[in-house]
């Protein structure tokens, strides 16, 4: 590579962002119950395109980035693929994350007692795997 595609390569890449993540739900109200009521995300902006589909972008609150939520209208089902890891949030304090689990009384797996990091695993409405990891200080 030549020496001014390599700048402008370098140009370019220093200049990209993650933007969002999109996923599909199946249901935006129990949706937006989970990602805003219980991780916080808040509402930034929403796009209904008619019969076909609602987009809802969430941002935390220094909004760099978003997870889009589809809903499309049609009444189709999804099938989450197998190529999909997970979402994954920080917290401070990992410990009222869990108490907050517990009392709604959801599904959560725990990290390793051997792993060097202190986080849970719960599942959206839809069954996304969403980790949420205290940050170390």
């Amino acid at each position: 590579m030549d020496e001014g595609a390599f700048y402008k390569l370098d140009y370019i890449v220093n200049q990209m962002r993650l933007a969002h993540t999109m996923i599909r739900v199946r249901d935006i109200n129990r949706s937006l119950e989970f990602y805003s009521g219980f991780l916080g995300l808040r509402e930034k902006r929403r796009k209904d395109l008619g019969d076909e589909a609602t987009l809802v972008f969430l941002g935390d609150d220094d909004g760099n980035y978003f997870l889009e939520l589809t809903f499309n209208k049609d009444g189709r089902d999804y099938t989450i693929g197998d190529q999909f890891g997970h979402l994954a949030f920080h917290v401070d304090d990992l410990d009222n994350v869990i108490s907050e689990v517990e009392r709604r009384d959801w599904w959560y797996r725990k990290s390793k007692p051997t792993s060097s990091s202190n986080y849970i695993f719960v599942k959206d409405p839809d069954g996304y795997n969403i980790e949420i990891i205290e940050k170390p200080y």
